[in-house]
């Protein structure tokens, strides 16, 4: 697969990962802190949570979820009592003094208040202390306790199993935005998923969606020992409140920065409105943009006996396939349908025009990037199994055997013996692991098949087995991580791959 050599092969800190150490000072006090402050802290937080609970519980009572009543003097009342019941919460979780800048717009001027960077469960301080409404998932409303208070704040509830979820989102997010005011501010995490602070992902297009004015709103957490991170890889969530309770003090800083309108180019590209407002927050937070989304983590964080060692060239395949609206649509049936598609063509190679009446897309920019990246010997044609391959892989990273089961289907001699040849598994390998050469001699050599050339998917799912360190001790990868490459090197001949610094 071929790559823009301005881009790098690798991430330089991966934002989904979070990794703590702790000195032999900071284990101490945290000894100390454990078995004296911790206690009393953890039973006040209960005890303001529980404490919140009927009144949310009360105030909630005969409301609709659809239209917005008059705030009647008790349930005036009851907002405010929330408001200081949750602060006090805060502040016995060690969050004493919370530094707010700028000035929170009105409803009426903004409805829709985007916030950055999305890394912590404690980014619901804000929420807490606005009242605003959320988006969150449905099952966030089954929970105890947690699930009322949530519910208060009349939130915008995505439901993942209903397939028109995101559509529904969006029209429910668009509804409230335009009353006027009558609605509670929208608070919006637009990364749509935790991460590190490292960097200012992606953002989601549903909160620039409306088209209509927001408000970015940037969250520091400026504390020398980081227990507050909460990602995908790192600490669980129980170790970040054990932490986190430990901590003498817990400083944030919560800034409203001016209100974003957009022009009339941004209302008609929600994705440009996004882009545009993600560089303002980022100048803000000092932070640099990086190129990835909430769809790439997996991507990243792929696992198993062949998980990806470069990712960078499925990054940009993740990213052009979102564009075609692939990503969403690919399930194991149509992964299945597209290899029993590309083995009829036994290796034949398809033109741009012909990929696209393989996938049922009609040629654009975006389907002709897609197809160059395969393209390795510049003749304008490429072997539609390594897009399967690489489309399996992106689609279910952590799935690793069953794109390789996939593959074996696509590459088997004719005889359906479930046999293929030494350089077709290398250029599946490639692909899979984001390589640019695979040498898989010492593997034949140690079957004691190295002369013909040819295994099956069983023979090596027990070489695997046998011998965990598969990768690292019989996939010679040269000068590794390279440029992702998806053909064997004779392909690769004059076309530059640049090293890694």
């Amino acid at each position: 697969m071929k790559l823009s050599n301005s881009r790098p092969s690798r991430v330089d800190r991966n934002p989904f990962v979070h990794r703590l150490r702790l000195t032999m000072t900071e284990t101490i006090k945290l000894g100390l802190m454990s078995v004296t402050v911790f206690p009393v802290r953890l039973l006040l937080v209960s005890f303001f949570m529980l404490l919140a609970w009927p009144f949310a519980f009360a105030a909630s009572l005969g409301r609709s979820e659809f239209v917005i009543e008059p705030q009647s003097w008790w349930r005036r009342l009851t907002d405010l009592c929330l408001r200081v019941i949750m602060r006090a919460m805060w502040f016995c979780g060690g969050f004493h003094w919370i530094k707010v800048k700028g000035e929170r717009a009105a409803p009426s001027e903004v409805p829709i208040l985007t916030v950055a960077p999305h890394s912590s469960y404690f980014d619901a301080i804000p929420v807490t202390m606005t009242m605003c409404s959320i988006v969150t998932k449905l099952e966030s409303r089954s929970i105890p306790v947690w699930g009322t208070l949530i519910s208060y704040i009349r939130p915008v509830f995505v439901f993942r199993v209903d397939q028109d979820s995101r559509r529904k989102t969006v029209e429910e997010i668009k509804r409230r935005a335009q009353s006027g005011g009558e609605w509670p501010q929208i608070m919006i995490f637009p990364e749509g998923t935790c991460t590190n602070r490292s960097g200012v992902i992606l953002y989601k297009a549903g909160a620039f969606i409306p088209g209509l004015p927001v408000q970015p709103v940037v969250l520091r957490y400026p504390n020398q020992l980081d227990t507050v991170t909460w990602t995908w890889q790192g600490p669980g969530a129980l170790k970040i409140l054990w932490l986190t309770l430990c901590q003498p003090h817990n400083p944030m800083e919560i800034e409203y920065l001016p209100v974003y309108t957009p022009s009339k180019e941004e209302k008609e590209n929600p994705a440009l409105f996004a882009n545009n407002v993600r560089r303002l927050m980022a100048k803000a937070l000092e932070l640099p943009l990086t190129e990835l989304s909430f769809d790439d983590r997996e991507i990243i964080l792929s696992k198993g006996p062949l998980c990806i060692q470069d990712y960078s060239g499925l990054l940009e395949l993740n990213q052009l396939l979102c564009r075609l609206g692939l990503r969403a649509g690919t399930s194991g049936t149509v992964l299945d349908e597209q290899a029993h598609r590309a083995r009829k063509l036994q290796g034949g190679r398809l033109t741009v025009e012909e990929f696209g009446q393989f996938l049922g897309l009609p040629v654009t920019e975006t389907l002709a990037q897609v197809h160059s990246l395969f393209d390795q010997s510049g003749d304008g044609q490429i072997d539609v199994r390594h897009f399967v391959v690489a489309l399996s892989t992106v689609h279910r990273p952590s799935e690793s055997m069953e794109t390789l089961r996939l593959a074996f289907r696509m590459y088997e001699s004719e005889e359906e013996d479930g046999e293929v040849l030494e350089d077709d598994l290398a250029a599946v390998l490639e692909i899979m692991l984001g390589v640019k050469e695979a040498e898989l001699s010492g593997l034949f050599l140690t079957l004691g098949r190295p002369d013909t050339g040819r295994i099956t998917y069983d023979e090596l799912v027990r070489y695997i087995e046998e011998y965990p360190n598969f990768i690292r001790d019989c996939l010679d990868y040269k000068d590794h991580p390279r440029k992702f490459c998806c053909v064997r090197r004779q392909h690769c001949n004059g076309h530059n791959h640049d090293k890694d610094d």
